[in-house]
């Protein structure tokens, strides 16, 4: 399908674009002739002229850069460089089968002159070599697919079967192995106090706080 597109864009490329550079060539022409007649110039006039001729590169410029198919500018190219090869057969001829006197809004169209100075013999030319660009004729790559797209989505939902049982989970941390809550005091010792032995004076060592001396014999 795509060469059939390309073919049909071939087909319409190659009369437009001989139209646009005769209207673009007649006009820049006759503006510098005016300019060069009068001893002055006004650029605006060159507007004109300079859009025909850019129209006429961007058509030419997609049909031969595009990568759609190949037949579009074998075809245009083949169309263009006609006239020009058959000056070498019957030039006459030819040039009794182009049209002459035809205006375009207003303007002249001289379809002979692009013929004449070889201009539509340059423009088949690169379209004819666009043709022989390998890639052109290489199918559109087909999108790779990732495995990701392979894979089938799994819809299934998985089932909870945590229970109570089974807190705390493994490998954490159990009720055992935390430290109980303090208040910041420090903890209390362990080992009991010294006792005196009955034969230690009770006036050899300080009496402790809270503690009662032993009582003596009764008075």
């Amino acid at each position: 399908m795509r060469h059939l597109w390309s073919f049909l864009a071939g087909l319409v490329v190659a009369p437009i674009t001989w139209v646009l550079v005769t209207l673009g060539q007649d006009g820049s022409g006759r503006t510098v002739n005016r300019w060069v007649e009068i001893g002055t110039y006004s650029t605006p006039n060159l507007i004109e002229p300079a859009v025909y001729l850019g129209v006429a590169g961007i058509l030419l410029g997609l049909l031969g850069t595009l990568r759609i198919s190949p037949l579009g500018p074998l075809v245009a190219g083949l169309l263009l460089i006609t006239p020009y090869v058959g000056m070498f057969i019957a030039p006459f001829t030819v040039l009794d089968r182009i049209p002459n006197g035809w205006k375009v809004l207003g303007d002249p169209l001289p379809l002979r002159e692009p013929v004449q100075d070889g201009t539509l013999f340059l423009i088949g030319l690169l379209l004819l070599m666009a043709v022989f660009s390998v890639q052109r004729w290489r199918p559109w790559p087909a999108p790779a697919t990732t495995g990701a797209e392979l894979t089938p989505a799994d819809d299934t939902t998985q089932e909870n079967s945590f229970t109570l049982g089974d807190w705390p989970p493994a490998g954490g941390r159990s009720e055992q192995d935390t430290a109980p809550l303090s208040l910041g005091y420090p903890e209390p010792a362990t080992e009991p106090l010294p006792r005196r032995t009955e034969s230690e004076s009770p006036w050899s060592a300080p009496p402790r706080y809270g503690a009662k001396p032993e009582s003596t014999e009764n008075r």
